[in-house]
């Protein structure tokens, strides 16, 4: 099989295509032909060394789709369709940037759709991530005012089109007035540019009840004054790519009555069943993922860099086929 394989971090240079033996899977692990998969911004801080328990060589990628080859605790059939993510794929043990991927069982999600595998790549950790941030972590109701920081992202994008099927008003930050049109066709009802200063904005208008924070640290404190007392503020990405604060006083940093949590995929799963859900949402046409630009496995070097433009409006994918 071939794969893209990290030897010792740096640019996207260091992302090498080598033909290797297909992995062999053990009990409790299946072995899958990657048809696609998502690119997220976690697998570009490890590639840069900013994630200090990964070991080199690896191949990287944290989500898939595909289709089983062999299983042999015969739980997975040949042919199934499934979805794999996160608990240390691509990490502890190496991930989707190949043409064949052994996972562990719990890891991976049987669905089934006909939607077409370019768009099925986008989907697993993105819908993770912003269904789990919206319902388990900040508990969204209908009527409540969101507003979500890194609109353009590809979680951000998504985040407001489930926000506004759940009956929420919907604010999304960008930097660029241009991402605009592209905010309010995605389901937002406001755009607010961004500074890194939106407490101001807030004064005006009244504060929001939930906010969805994917900048990170850089911005995580002037979010916290944007939310009412008894409201919610979950950190969830960090596009700033910065791990934490210098000098963190959690009583000047959190205002009183005001609750900050995060959500990570990696600790919480959000059950296959929903998924089946959002697949159908997204067939029936309630629900569109927003897609920036699909390359070939060979060209993943070439995604990692548009990644790292930062410039938002949906998620990178990658096909093997």
């Amino acid at each position: 099989m071939y794969a893209l394989v990290v030897h010792s971090p740096g640019d996207a240079n260091v992302l090498r295509w080598e033909q290797r033996p297909v992995p062999i899977p053990n009990k409790g692990e299946v072995l899958i032909h990657v048809k696609a998969f998502g690119l997220n911004r976690s697998e570009l801080m490890t590639r840069k060394g900013y994630s200090p328990n990964v070991r080199f060589p690896r191949i990287l990628g944290i989500e898939c789709v595909g289709e089983v080859v062999s299983d042999p605790s015969m739980v997975f059939k040949a042919g199934e369709k499934v979805a794999a993510f996160m608990k240390g794929m691509g990490r502890d043990y190496d991930g989707s940037y190949a043409e064949y991927v052994v996972l562990p069982h719990t890891v991976v999600t049987v669905f089934k759709s006909h939607l077409p595998w370019e768009i099925l790549g986008a989907l697993p950790e993105m819908f993770q991530t912003a269904h789990g941030s919206l319902h388990h972590a900040l508990h969204v109701h209908s009527g409540e005012r969101i507003l979500i920081r890194g609109g353009t992202s590809s979680v951000g994008l998504l985040a407001a089109q489930i926000a506004k099927r759940n009956g929420l008003y919907v604010i999304s930050t960008t930097r660029n007035p241009a991402k605009r049109s592209l905010l309010l066709e995605s389901g937002s009802d406001e755009v607010w540019l961004d500074n890194g200063k939106l407490q101001g904005t807030t004064a005006e208008s009244g504060p929001v009840d939930k906010v969805l924070e994917l900048v990170g640290t850089t911005t995580l404190k002037d979010s916290l004054r944007c939310v009412r007392q008894g409201g919610i503020v979950c950190m969830t990405d960090m596009l700033s790519e910065k791990w934490g604060f210098e000098n963190f006083e959690p009583k000047e940093a959190i205002p009183a009555s005001v609750y900050l949590t995060c959500y990570d995929s990696g600790q919480i799963r959000v059950g296959g069943k929903h998924f089946q859900e959002f697949l159908q949402q997204i067939e029936q046409g309630e629900i569109t993922p927003m897609i920036k630009r699909t390359f070939k496995l060979k060209e993943l070097p070439d995604a990692h860099r548009l990644m790292e433009e930062n410039t938002g409006g949906g998620k990178i994918v990658i096909v093997t086929y």
